[in-house]
């Protein structure tokens, strides 16, 4: 076989695959959700990077993960790719009756009531409801309070917000004088929780904001083990006014 451009021609080369190699005709859904999640945050890796060469793979990577689903699911008759296919285009026209039919909407947060309406006119019983709980903590606290907001709850104005973030620091530093750990973590999970509020307010995410966080760290202490390193010195025998002057010298870099 050899590659074309031909969505067709890829799920037949994995049918071939699932027949002919022995470890594609292993593999089960539950032995590749890993993968599945593995190849997502590839993917999220290569947006940041805005390596769109890497983007172009890492996309290619989640196609596999779709098309091999959908085959080991068409095994059993359960549903076929076409199905998928099918399934996916009558939602989104389903869920855009402002671009295929006559509802209004003037505007994105107008699309997302309408989007949050429309999936309880489905049959959903909560606006919360098909948020995995298998997502980042960030991640599913930011959606949740967007689904929420879609539907009107949300503080009319960003000083409520300010107000919230203060009070959930002052109750977790009262938390803080006691021994009680349950009630340390719960008032600090409230205090996170406020800040992903505080982020969403101001059109900013979340998970990006400390992915990005991450990352400055791990430069800039790589940085310092450089240096010490450069200078045969031991990190776990420098003090920490020696690895601080090196870490100030990564943030002036």
């Amino acid at each position: 076989m050899k590659p074309t451009k031909k969505f067709d021609d890829l799920v037949e080369l994995v049918k071939v695959l699932r027949k002919e190699c022995p470890w594609d005709r292993k593999q089960t859904h539950e032995s590749l959700k890993d993968h599945l999640v593995e190849e997502a945050y590839e993917t999220i890796e290569a947006i940041d990077k805005r390596d769109f060469s890497e983007l172009e793979k890492e996309l290619g990577d989640v196609l596999l993960q779709v098309v091999f689903h959908s085959i080991m699911a068409d095994e059993k008759e359960h549903f076929t790719v076409g199905d998928v296919v099918y399934t996916i285009q009558q939602k989104l026209i389903r869920r855009h009756p402002h671009v295929f039919s006559d509802v209004d909407a003037a505007d994105d947060k107008q699309v997302a009531a309408n989007w949050e309406n429309i999936k309880l006119q489905e049959g959903k019983k909560s606006v919360l409801e098909g948020i995995p709980k298998q997502l980042p903590a960030l991640i599913r606290a930011q959606r949740m309070q967007e689904k929420a907001a879609n539907v009107g709850f949300d503080w009319p104005e960003k000083k409520q917000v300010w107000e919230k973030l203060e009070e959930e620091l002052q109750e977790f530093k009262e938390t803080l004088s006691d021994q009680d750990v349950q009630k340390q973590q719960e008032e600090f999970g409230d205090l996170l929780f406020s800040l992903v509020n505080v982020a969403r307010n101001y059109d900013l995410t979340a998970e990006d904001s400390l992915r990005a966080t991450n990352k400055k760290f791990i430069r800039r202490f790589q940085y310092v083990e450089e240096q010490l390193d450069k200078n045969n010195r031991d990190i776990a025998d420098t003090s920490l006014e020696e690895m601080d002057f090196y870490w100030d010298e990564a943030k002036e870099q």
